[in-house]
């Protein structure tokens, strides 16, 4: 079909016309389709830290806190239960976190145990002497010698007893006459251990005898001696100490940590040095009911036959016991790791992954025995259940930061996001000051060494206080801060790694803000709080080759009083300086030579 020119330009008009009016009916302005896009954008768009989740933020930059690029919050996780820290699989890895899932387990621990062969104390005797006197001979020479029933030990002259002899036999002389005398005399011999042969041959001969024998009342081999020829014995004194051997001890020491495993009635496999290759058996006995305040150990003792005198005193013995936790259902066991301790609080995090993404939440639990390096679980967790076994401080660390319950503070509290720098503002809430539990432990010589440079830090921040000069204590905090970030937690070996981390999580809470403190009244506060870690630290580790005082003011902290350490017994108030410089008292010292 043809069409003519004019009817193509009516056709192109319409056209663009109908475009026109479309536009305007449905498209919309584009300069309302950027707004809204703009809108959607700022909506969806939150920038978070991948170490600090509680940090949010409209735009990328850098976390106030850490200074990590921040990366986008992903959708839905604003919505994640309040009490609980979000963490993303990155900052997962980042931080070193693992977990582990809550399973039952048969409560079976093996315990080695080291022992020593001992005397069984209940075969021990003291031979005593019933006559007071001199020793004119002794017939026991030296420790370990046997001694019968009945033999002659030793023999002794005793004045009273000569004077007793005599007056036997002028009471003889007249028993006919005075009966109860001669009795009377008779028997104060027989007190005496003198035999009726012998009091009889005394009345037949009328002759005292000069020297008295001393007889052996048990048999046994002599473990001690307690006298020497010529001595003079009261009477009842001991001449040595005899046991029978024929059954001894074996005397086990269980520490405190595994006293609740074992128990009276176990059946326990022991070797014994000087017979390689032989395995002995026994069963616990008796279990002492105190423990050693010095050693932190109780013995259990087993009683073993000892035939042929194979078993001496003294000798070594190493064992094994086998037990299981108090009844026979299964229980729940967690890796050592994955538990903190504040106080009489066990604590854990369990882990929640949801649509809306991983969460981790505090979960205060009761802890059981040590089985290796687990502990059961009493009360607190279930079986499937995922809890954090590694890494359990960076999270509780994060938690602090965002103010979620954790283990300082279970209640929770306002986060410290790096913006509140008020001068009233402090990383820590003034009535929740830190106090940290001195967990004694032992660390390196190594260890000890790279914790001196915050003590030297430490010291300068508190001479600085006491000066009243600001800028000289902010200088010794912000070293004491970088001081603390050189430390390499790796040279902490077994428990005093977790001992030292708790200690290295709250200095660092203390001095996240350093930088952005403006006045003394804040560095104070500040200078409270790591006093108080310092403190525990200080009893905990012994990391100095000085002795240190722990001081106390009772009017610092709105009179609620407040501790520091000071290399002086002189006081010099770091918390008033100037206008209170000798208020206050030595606490106590540390001796850390």
């Amino acid at each position: 079909m043809n069409i003519d020119k004019k009817t193509k330009i009516l056709l192109a008009i319409t056209l663009l016309v109908g475009l026109l009016l479309g536009a305007l009916l449905f498209g919309g302005s584009s300069e309302e389709k950027d707004e809204n896009k703009t809108d959607a954008s700022s909506k969806a768009e939150t920038w978070t830290c991948s170490m600090h989740p509680q940090i949010r933020q409209p735009e990328p930059g850098d976390c106030p806190i850490c200074g990590m690029d921040l990366i986008p919050l992903e959708a839905g996780n604003e919505d994640i239960d309040p009490d609980a820290i979000s963490m993303s699989e990155s900052a997962m890895i980042i931080a070193g976190i693992s977990t582990y899932k809550v399973g039952n387990t048969d409560g079976v621990k093996e315990i080695s145990l080291n022992g020593k062969i001992e005397v069984n104390e209940k075969t021990v005797y003291s031979q005593s002497s019933h006559i007071p006197g001199r020793i004119e001979k002794i017939q026991v020479s030296f420790v370990g010698e046997y001694v019968k029933k009945g033999q002659v030990v030793a023999y002794i002259y005793s004045p009273e007893l000569a004077s007793a002899q005599q007056e036997l036999i002028e009471a003889y002389s007249v028993k006919d006459i005075q009966p109860q005398l001669f009795e009377s005399v008779k028997s104060k011999l027989k007190n005496w251990k003198v035999s009726d042969a012998t009091i009889n041959s005394i009345i037949s001969s009328g002759k005292t005898q000069d020297r008295f024998p001393i007889y052996a009342d048990v048999s046994g081999y002599i473990i001690k001696k307690n006298v020497e020829l010529g001595d003079y014995l009261q009477k009842g004194q001991t001449l040595y100490d005899v046991a029978d051997l024929s059954t001894v001890w074996v005397l086990f020491e269980i520490y405190e940590s595994d006293m609740s495993w074992v128990k009276k009635g176990d059946k326990i496999n022991y070797t014994v040095a000087s017979f390689p290759g032989e395995t002995f058996s026994g069963t616990i006995a008796f279990i002492d009911p105190f423990i050693n305040p010095m050693t932190r150990i109780a013995k259990a003792r087993v009683e073993v036959a000892n035939s042929g005198l194979k078993f001496k005193p003294e000798m070594f013995a190493t064992g094994t016991l086998k037990t299981k936790v108090v009844g026979n259902k299964a229980t729940l066991s967690v890796p050592k790791s994955a538990v903190m301790w504040t106080g009489k609080r066990s604590i854990v995090y369990v882990k929640n992954e949801t649509e809306k993404g991983i969460t981790f939440k505090l979960r205060e639990v009761t802890l059981g025995p040590l089985l290796g390096n687990d502990y059961i679980i009493e009360e607190g967790l279930e079986v499937g259940e995922e809890i954090v076994s590694n890494g359990t401080f960076n999270v509780d660390a994060a938690a602090q930061l965002a103010g979620k319950p954790s283990m300082m503070n279970l209640e929770g509290g306002k986060a410290n996001t790096g913006h509140n720098h008020g001068d009233s503002s402090m990383p820590m809430n003034e009535d929740k000051k830190v106090v940290l539990k001195a967990e004694k432990t032992t660390i390196s010589s190594e260890a000890k060494k790279s914790l001196q440079p915050i003590y030297k830090d430490y010291f300068e921040f508190k001479d600085a206080l006491t000066k009243d000069d600001f800028n000289a204590a902010k200088k010794a905090l912000l070293a004491f801060e970088k001081s603390l970030d050189k430390i390499n937690m790796s040279i902490f070996k077994g428990d005093s790694h977790k001992v030292w981390m708790n200690y290295q999580t709250e200095l660092k809470k203390q001095t996240l803000h350093a930088s952005h403190i403006k006045n003394i009244k804040e560095l104070r506060m500040t200078f409270e709080s790591i006093s108080n870690v310092m403190i525990a630290m200080t009893k905990a580790f012994n990391p100095l080759n000085e002795s240190v005082y722990v001081q106390f003011c009772p009017m610092a902290n709105s009179d609620k009083g407040a501790n520091w350490l000071s290399k002086e017994n002189k006081v010099v108030n770091p918390y008033f300086g100037a206008s209170m410089i000798k208020c206050g008292e030595v606490k106590e010292t540390i001796n850390n030579q």
